[in-house]
């Protein structure tokens, strides 16, 4: 049985719906003629239930529109459920709006103040944390002129040195880390780490996978509002991107089969007449490690005995953007009537964690033209080795063989 006493939040057949109007006159419409409803509904959050334990660094992964931010908003009392129930356990200090506890007229030492007190501190609890405050948000004599004077730089770094000092027991970050210059977002992650250390309970939404993996101790992935994974950070991360990456290929890939279809008769009578024809393509594994061969077998048939060609891959990535061309005739190496099968192998592959399509293409002897070509003939995923904090070996398209030596 669960000890209530052990969790910061415990929310519970949470659901938050928006009416949405077509029309301005439609809402008051709805006002005058209650029974009438000229409105859709739109659901942020669809009955969520979610515990996250006193101590734990909790991440959320979605695209926009998830419903990451509503879900937020509800937890920290800006946003109204619809339906179900939110515990909070513990004082919140939320940085989804920095400054929102601010008043423009006053100046920034005032709304140090202001700010303590509408996060429910004394003025001598706020005395305590004044200097560490100033030091951190380091704006100089601007501390002194009304807060409308700053420039949203100034602004932003009074604000999150205010939210990231009154140890709260609860911290609720929404993509804030980027506020200010390089400097100022060292300072900030840094102590992001030490209240971490101290066992503050954080909440952490981020698009930034690496930052989930090496930040938090658990990970969501929300998608329409609904939770579809939960667990450790590295399993989550993983499966979001691998979500992300494979969507932009597969609708090509969905949209290449479609037209392929509609031409499929005429695909069948051009083949009759193809001088030379693919008739297989296949790689020997599904999933490559990075450094790892891969092999790719292209089997054709030469009917017209042509004595002088090539063969070439062409391979994308879940991007659709051209990774590698390979080919025959590029190293001046010419296949022959005798030719029924060309063996390509990629030698201690460079490529970069990613799903990777393969089109095949047997071309005459100064690539001008195909005697036949297939899209998407194959495809193989590689998979980069992780670190502790599952951070990847390497990032970007390419990954390079390297070393690094010390003296």
């Amino acid at each position: 049985m669960d000890n209530k006493e052990e969790y910061a939040i415990e929310i519970e057949n949470l659901t938050k719906q928006y009416k949405m109007y077509n029309r301005k006159k439609d809402r008051l419409l709805e006002i005058i003629l209650p029974k009438y409803e000229h409105h859709d509904t739109f659901t942020a959050v669809d009955n969520m239930n979610l515990k996250v334990k006193k101590g734990e660094i909790l991440g959320i992964l979605g695209k926009n529109g998830a419903g990451k931010s509503t879900l937020l908003k509800m937890i920290t009392g800006v946003v109204v459920p619809t339906e179900g129930n939110i515990k909070v356990n513990g004082k919140i200090s939320s940085m989804l709006e920095l400054g929102t506890a601010f008043n423009m007229e006053l100046t920034g030492y005032e709304n140090i103040y202001q700010h303590g007190q509408v996060m429910g501190l004394t003025n001598e609890e706020v005395k305590a944390k004044e200097k560490e405050i100033i030091e951190f948000a380091d704006i100089g004599e601007h501390l002194y002129q009304p807060v409308k004077t700053y420039s949203s730089g100034m602004f932003a770094r009074l604000a999150f040195a205010c939210a990231i000092n009154i140890e709260p027991e609860l911290l609720i970050v929404d993509e804030v880390l980027s506020v200010g210059d390089m400097a100022f977002q060292e300072k900030s992650i840094t102590k992001m780490k030490e209240i971490r250390e101290s066992g503050t309970t954080i909440i952490f939404v981020s698009h930034s996978l690496q930052a989930i993996n090496n930040f938090c101790t658990r990970a969501i992935w929300m998608q329409n509002g609904k939770i579809i994974m939960d667990g450790n950070t590295v399993d989550v991360a993983e499966k979001y991107k691998e979500s992300m990456i494979d969507k932009p290929r597969q609708e090509q890939v969905e949209k290449k089969i479609k037209e392929k279809n509609k031409e499929e008769n005429k695909e069948k009578e051009d083949i009759k007449d193809k001088s030379i024809k693919i008739l297989k393509v296949e790689s020997d594994k599904d999933e490559y490690n990075l450094y790892e061969d891969i092999n790719i077998k292209v089997c054709v048939e030469n009917k017209k005995k042509i004595n002088k060609y090539g063969a070439g891959l062409i391979i994308y990535n879940s991007k659709s953007e051209l990774v590698t061309a390979i080919n025959t005739v590029r190293i001046e190496k010419y296949l022959n009537e005798k030719i029924n099968e060309i063996n390509f192998k990629i030698k201690r592959n460079c490529l970069n964690e990613d799903k990777y399509y393969v089109t095949v293409s047997i071309c005459d002897e100064k690539i001008m033209f195909s005697y036949d070509k297939l899209e998407y003939a194959t495809s193989f995923k590689i998979n980069v080795p992780k670190n502790s904090f599952g951070v990847p070996l390497s990032e970007g398209i390419y990954a390079c063989d390297y070393e690094i030596t010390e003296k």
